[in-house]
């Protein structure tokens, strides 16, 4: 039995455990001749390991091994990225996570490639998939940032993998979804698709709801009941918005 939604592939294994996928890629993003975006490999490696990490982690289970795909020469470009990569695994106290790493060994390359992949495992009881209904509010977290405005990964205007392991604690929260290019209104409209329903958007909100959030710098998470969000900004770290409601289509 395979699950395919949002940007993880989900498959169950022996039991009740599941197996539970998901893998982002970087082209054009470093410090080489031709890239696009000029920022330090670390960043690079930092960025898009946190994309598939915390896909894992929205999902409700545990990253298990982590794979390292690189277009380029072990050193420098190779050794940067893989720099980022453990700084990020090490935010998340993932430090022990196995890593494996291939790079590109015969061509001189111009330009910075990356693919990440994260396997992780979980319970089917754990997941967080599909579990938004009709009638749910949704919530918006971080602001969306995309190419040279993503340069820090402790940005505190951005989510981290911490933000994601509080929202999962937090009772009454059904999916939570880390937001890439189709930026906030689209993966909320994705999400009452799924759910069968269609979103009243809040047009008051302040936050660019059609901008991408790049490497996932924001997240939408849906509730049964309206939140408090001064009381979520202080257990979260940041504060929530208000982006819309499901209703029957």
């Amino acid at each position: 039995m395979g699950y395919k939604g949002r940007d993880v592939e989900v498959s169950l294994l022996k039991g009740e455990q599941c197996l539970v996928i998901a893998c982002d890629s970087s082209g054009a993003i470093g410090s080489k001749v031709l890239d696009v975006v000029q920022v330090p490999e670390h960043i690079t490696g930092r960025f898009t390991a946190r994309v598939a990490l915390l896909e894992v982690l929205a999902a409700g289970a545990e990253p298990k091994m982590l794979t390292v795909a690189i277009s380029n020469e072990d050193d420098p470009t190779g050794e940067g990225i893989l720099k980022g990569v453990r700084e990020e695994i090490k935010s998340l106290d993932l430090a022990q996570l196995p890593l494996v790493i291939s790079t590109e060994k015969n061509m001189i390359t111009q330009q910075t490639g990356l693919g990440i992949s994260v396997i992780g495992v979980a319970d089917s009881s754990a997941l967080r998939l599909a579990t938004t209904q009709i009638g749910d509010f949704i919530y918006g977290l971080g602001l969306p940032k995309v190419g040279p405005d993503v340069a820090d990964p402790e940005d505190p205007e951005i989510i981290r993998g911490e933000h994601i392991r509080n929202l999962l604690g937090q009772q009454g929260v059904h999916d939570i979804i880390p937001v890439g290019s189709q930026g906030i209104r689209g993966e909320a409209e994705s999400l009452a698709c799924s759910a069968k329903g269609k979103l009243i958007l809040n047009f008051t909100c302040a936050i660019e709801l059609n901008k991408s959030a790049g490497p996932a710098t924001a997240l939408i998470f849906s509730t049964a009941q309206k939140i408090q969000e001064d009381k979520f900004e202080v257990t979260l770290g940041l504060r929530p918005y208000f982006v819309g409601r499901i209703e029957k289509q």
